[in-house]
């Protein structure tokens, strides 16, 4: 990985180029639209409320007027009021109902249409089995106490649904209320399909100042686990009714202040779907020897003699359950620790959930400062407790993010399969040979000026986030990444270009890139195919073909071939050109046989290339061939052409050019074409070039 990645930073102020708007986003949509997810938003605020007389009974015969709400001590005013009464009335033990155009057993989670009636007065349960955080002894007691709810304690109110983490997060069951699903769905699940010792802490202390930091991976871990969460959440946001989510997991800790943000972000998720999370740690009561369990290396050193090591282990386990207390309670959920019992985490639910009123209101404040917002509920009678959440955090734009944030959203977006298109942005690629089996991959992206707002001279520059990530396209396994924030200076009707690149092996990839104008926030996505050749089986061993009209800076990286002379070849995404300009045309051959004829026989190479440029099928103007008798770049064993074309004798419009090249020692030709279009423009009018800025980025 040290050389896959390449970064350098031109900014292009160029004409506006003449491209449809709908080709930024050239993305593969191979996909059923049934499987994407689209973003809507809603201001109903939904608060569940479970209402007790004295002696702990629940009451079920209020009206709306009996509550008030208020909302960080403003009254708001009720404009949803529903009353679930899951143990009111009877219940079949499978529910039957027309799902798709046809009647079966209600898929709740994997129908697109599934109505509202289906769950009416039901509970929605999740068993949510985190087994990428669970030992093998952990899944067995989750699973024993699953199937003991299942025969003695769920009734036909109880619609139950059995999903799994592991390498991905998985529906092993819909919700159902039929017993023998749900016992079949449970006992898949065992200790072999447990994933807890890959993250196991095995090091033994020993003693000495420095221990390993696995502190990257506990953030990446911890964020995949939260963004399941979010994930689940979102699918059930749909129905207003209450959901519960029993949460088995061995721990979730957070390391200092990176998992906050993807933390709060899945508990907002959580409020918004009406979503409560029960977390059940799965470890149960635990010993905490002092020499440690079998679990680890022995215990060297004075640390167990000090108390350091059991320090050490009490801490730990804190940090792993307060997550979990934290994502219960701030849901409305309540969390279940250091008890080999689990029934009383069932119990908990299906009480919480027996009978409660179904409150919405809208908001009056208005403000988009991401702030906690305590929720009040009041009743008309003094003699009743009232259970209820304590608030929620409110929405929040772009101004209000913070860093934590804005970052999270950048990773959001690169892991979401819809597309955002409100940047507009323009993304290009080539392959150049730099050793028999490594090719550079420069990556051109231009946002148009079109997309950038409005400012005044005095206005500060804006910016542009850009995050970048290749994948192997049959293992989806990242093979090269980009990070990086650039400046834009405030000019008038100007294109941003940026360049970048990544050294690859030959193979299928994709790129992904999403890049946000931070004045208003607004993102782009382009997802695109790319397939780098093995060059060692093609008779003409050629580079892609650029076409260039302006200069850059050069980056820092001499690996790329497109850096001459001290300067960077910036390709023209559009092939548009101006009359006024000269159109470069840059490529490589490698390898160059050497020449037979007797005429070049103290040359080491012979290469021949030309351009032809069509109007329709008439050819309307020719370059002289160009000649190459030398391998002019040895480190790559290439002859590189730079072909400098004045377009002032082409007459405004389309045409096809076609390049000419020939290896003559060893008889191989090839003749790619492509379309351009040239423009009339003002000889004095030149494009300004701006000057780079970067914060840098990453492997």
């Amino acid at each position: 990985m040290r050389d896959v990645f390449y970064k350098s930073i031109a900014f292009l102020l160029a004409s506006t180029m003449a491209m449809a708007p709908a080709s930024a986003q050239n993305q593969s949509l191979a996909k059923d639209a049934s499987s994407y997810t689209f973003r809507v938003n809603s201001d109903l605020v939904l608060v569940n409320v479970v209402v007790r007389d004295k002696s702990g009974a629940f009451v079920r015969d209020l009206r709306r007027d009996d509550f008030v709400i208020q909302e960080d001590g403003k009254a708001q005013q009720i404009q949803s009021f529903d009353i679930e009464n899951p143990d009111a009335g009877p219940q079949t033990e499978q529910t039957q109902t027309v799902l798709d155009g046809e009647t079966k057993a209600p898929k709740i989670m994997a129908s697109r249409n599934a109505p509202n009636e289906v769950v009416r007065d039901k509970r929605l349960i999740v068993l949510f089995f985190d087994l990428s955080a669970m030992e093998p002894e952990e899944v067995d007691r989750c699973v024993k106490s699953a199937n003991d709810f299942v025969n003695k304690q769920m009734t036909a109110a109880d619609l139950v649904s059995v999903i799994t983490l592991g390498d991905s997060m998985q529906v092993v069951q819909d919700f159902t209320s039929d017993h023998d699903l749900l016992k079949k769905a449970i006992a898949t699940l065992n200790g072999d399909t447990s994933q807890g010792f890959e993250a196991a802490d095995t090091s033994s202390d020993n003693g000495a100042q420095f221990t390993a930091d696995d502190s990257e991976y506990n953030i990446f871990n911890s964020d995949r686990r939260l963004q399941a969460i979010s994930s689940l959440s979102q699918s059930l946001a749909r129905f207003q009714q209450k959901k519960s989510v029993l949460y088995f997991s061995g721990g979730l800790e957070r390391t200092g202040l990176e998992n906050q943000s993807q933390l709060r972000a899945a508990v907002n998720t959580a409020v918004r779907s009406n979503v409560s999370l029960y977390a059940v740690d799965s470890r149960g009561l635990q010993a905490l020897p002092p020499g440690g369990d079998s679990t680890r290396g022995s215990v060297r050193g004075v640390s167990a003699y000090s108390g350091a090591s059991i320090q050490g282990d009490l801490d730990s386990n804190f940090s792993s359950q307060e997550t979990l207390a934290t994502l219960s309670t701030d849901t409305g959920g309540k969390a279940f620790l250091d008890s080999n019992n689990f029934a009383p985490a069932f119990a908990k639910v299906q009480a919480d959930t027996s009978s409660y009123y179904l409150i919405g209101y809208r908001s009056t404040n208005k403000a988009m400062d991401g702030k906690f917002r305590k929720i009040t509920v009041k009743l008309n009678r003094k003699d009743l407790k009232v259970e209820y959440r304590s608030g929620y955090y409110g929405p929040r734009d772009f101004q209000h993010f913070n860093k934590e944030d804005r970052e999270q959203q950048l990773e959001d977006e690169m892991a979401s399969e819809l597309p955002i298109t409100d940047l507009p942005i323009y993304l290009d690629t080539a392959y150049f040979r730099t050793t028999d089996d490594r090719y550079f991959i420069p990556i051109s992206i231009v946002v148009p000026a079109s997309a950038f707002p409005v400012t005044k001279a005095t206005d500060k520059p804006t910016e542009l986030d850009i995050l970048g990530i290749a994948h192997e396209a049959s293992t989806k396994f990242p093979v090269a990444n980009v990070r990086d924030t650039v400046k834009v200076g405030v000019q008038e009707r100007k294109n941003v270009q940026y360049s970048t690149g990544f050294t690859l092996p030959p193979g299928k990839y994709v790129l992904k890139f999403v890049v946000r104008e931070n004045k208003d926030g607004r993102l782009g996505t382009f997802e695109t195919n790319l397939t780098v050749p093995d060059m060692r089986k093609l008779p003409l061993k050629m580079s892609s073909v650029v076409l260039s009209s302006q200069l850059g800076p050069a980056g820092k990286q001499k690996q790329n071939p497109l850096v001459r002379n001290g300067k960077e070849i910036l390709p023209n995404l559009a092939h548009v050109f101006g009359n006024d300009q000269n159109m470069t045309v840059f490529f490589e051959v490698y390898d160059p046989a050497k020449p037979k004829s007797p005429a070049t026989k103290d040359a080491k190479a012979h290469v021949l290339a030309g351009l032809q440029f069509f109007a329709g099928k008439v050819k309307v103007f020719e370059t002289p061939l160009v000649e190459a008798n030398s391998i002019n770049q040895p480190d790559r064993k290439a002859t590189t052409f730079q072909l400098d074309v004045p377009l002032g004798a082409l007459k405004p419009g389309w045409y096809t050019c076609q390049l000419s090249v020939i290896d003559d020692g060893a008889g191989s030709f090839a003749f790619p074409r492509f379309p351009i279009r040239v423009d009339a423009r003002n000889k004095n009018a030149e494009p300004a070039v701006a000057s780079p800025a970067s914060s840098g980025g990453s492997d």
